[in-house]
C-alpha cells in the first residue's frame, strides 16, 4: 500500500499555471454527496483558480444539496440494478448507454484536468469515459468492501483513495493511498458547541442524550424501533434528536408530540449536525461509511445497525471494522425491534463502556482526509502536465 507524503501544495511551486477545471462525480446518499463536496473545498482552498463542475443522477438528492453548497452540477439518467428482477432493470441498459454519451458530451464541453468519483450511479460513467481519454481520475472508496464499479474501473484510472487498511485485496497495490473519508467542514471543531447546541434544541444539560441518526434517507427499520423506546427514554429521563428522513418524518412527528417537553425531538433532517454531535452522549446509526468516518472524528461511543439493503452487504463490513476493536455495538436489522431500547439503556448507564468505546473509536479516525486527497489530486495533474 502506498503511504505518500508530500510537503503542502502551497509550499511548493504551481507547475500548473492555468485555471484548474475539475469534475466532481458522486451522490445518491449523504455519504457520497459530503465527501464530494468536502473535497471539492478542499482543492479550491488550495488552488483558488480552481473550476468545478459536479455530475450526479438526475433525481437524486445531490441535484438539490450540490447547488447549495455553492457548485454547478449536471444529471445523467442512471440508476443502479436492482438485485431482484424489476422492470427497471429493463431499462439500464439504455440508462447506461445515455449517461456514457452525455459523459463524452460533458468532457468534451468542459475539458476537465481531473475527474474524481466519490460513488453513487454517476460516477462509474463519468469514471470509465475520462480514464479512457487519459485524464487523471481518481476514486474515493469509501467502504472496506468496494462494490463491483470500483473494482472495474480501478484498472485503469491513476490513484484510489481508501478508508480501510488491506485494501489491496480489491485494487491494484501501487494505485492504493490510505486516506480515510472525508468528512464535512462543520464538524472538524466541535468545541465550545455542547451550549449552543443545547440551546438551539431545547434540551437539557441534565440529563443524558441520545442522537438517532439513519442516514440522509432514513431507515424504516431504526425508526420503528426507536418508536418502540419512547416510552422507556421519557422514564428514564433520556433525551433525544431523532433524524427520520422525509419518509418517515409526520409518522415521528405525532409520535413524540407527548414527549417533546420531557427533551424528545424528531427531525426529517438536522441541518447542524456539528451541535448534534456536540450535545450527543451516544449515537444511534446505520453503518454507512461516511456516517463510520464522522463517528471516529467525533469519538462517539455508538450502536450501529447496518442496513441490509446495500449491495455486498458492506455496511455490516463496516461496523465489523469497528466491533473487532471494541470501538462500537453492532445490532443486526433484523433484532433492532427487539434488542434497541436494552441495548441503548444500559449503554446510556454505563460510564465505563462508554468511556472505552469512546477512546477505541478515536484512534481509528483519519485527520484531514480531505487535504491529503486534494493534494493528491493536485500532485497528479501537476506530474501529468
Amino acid at each position: 500500500m502506498i503511504h505518500l507524503h508530500f510537503p503542502p501544495i502551497q509550499q511548493r511551486k504551481e507547475v500548473c499555471l492555468q485555471p484548474l477545471k475539475i469534475i466532481v462525480s458522486g451522490g445518491g446518499t449523504g455519504g457520497h454527496i459530503f465527501p464530494a463536496i468536502a473535497i471539492a473545498n478542499a482543492i479550491k482552498a488550495l488552488r483558488s483558480d480552481s473550476e468545478f463542475l459536479f455530475v450526479g443522477a438526475k433525481g437524486k438528492m445531490e441535484m438539490e444539496k450540490v447547488p447549495t453548497a455553492g457548485y454547478k452540477i449536471e444529471g445523467l439518467w442512471i440508476s443502479g440494478i436492482q438485485r431482484k428482477l424489476t422492470s427497471s432493470n429493463l431499462v439500464f441498459p439504455f440508462k447506461l448507454i445515455s449517461s456514457l454519451l452525455k459523459a463524452r458530451k460533458i468532457l468534451r464541453k468542459f475539458k476537465p484536468d481531473a475527474v474524481i468519483g466519490t460513488g453513487g450511479f454517476a460516477s462509474g460513467p463519468m469514471l470509465q469515459v475520462a480514464a479512457k481519454k487519459g485524464i487523471v481520475t481518481v476514486i474515493q472508496e469509501q467502504n472496506s468492501y468496494p462494490g463491483i464499479t470500483n473494482k472495474i474501473l480501478s484498472k485503469n484510472v491513476d490513484r484510489i483513495c481508501v478508508a480501510y487498511s488491506g485494501m489491496e485485496k480489491y485494487f491494484p497495490k501501487e494505485k492504493i493511498l490510505l486516506t480515510g473519508n472525508p468528512i464535512r467542514q462543520d464538524i472538524l471543531n466541535l468545541e465550545g458547541k455542547r451550549n449552543r447546541g443545547l440551546e438551539a434544541f431545547g434540551l437539557s444539560s441534565e440529563k443524558k442524550i441520545v442522537l438517532v441518526i439513519g442516514g440522509s434517507l432514513g431507515a424504516r427499520t431504526i425508526n420503528e424501533s426507536v418508536i418502540n423506546c419512547l416510552e422507556s427514554f421519557e422514564k428514564n429521563n433520556i433525551q433525544l434528536l431523532w433524524q427520520t428522513g422525509k419518509g418517515f418524518y409526520e409518522t415521528a412527528k405525532q409520535a413524540v408530540e407527548k414527549y417533546e417537553n420531557k427533551g424528545i425531538k424528531a427531525f426529517d433532517f438536522i441541518q447542524k449536525m456539528d451541535f448534534a454531535y456536540a450535545v450527543a452522549d451516544i449515537v444511534i446509526s446505520r453503518a454507512g461509511a461516511s456516517s463510520i468516518s464522522e463517528l471516529c472524528f467525533v469519538k462517539k461511543p455508538c450502536i450501529l445497525i447496518p442496513s441490509p439493503n446495500v449491495a455486498e452487504d458492506h455496511q455490516t463490513k463496516n461496523a465489523m471494522a469497528l466491533v473487532t476493536y471494541n470501538a462500537a455495538i453492532i445490532i443486526k436489522d433484523a433484532e433492532a425491534h427487539e434488542k434497541l431500547c436494552t441495548e441503548t439503556l444500559t449503554l446510556v448507564n454505563n460510564e465505563e463502556k462508554c468511556l472505552k468505546l469512546s477512546e477505541n473509536i478515536a484512534r481509528l479516525s483519519f485527520k484531514d482526509s480531505s487535504n491529503v486527497i486534494a493534494n493528491e489530486v493536485l500532485r497528479l495533474i501537476n506530474n501529468k502536465n
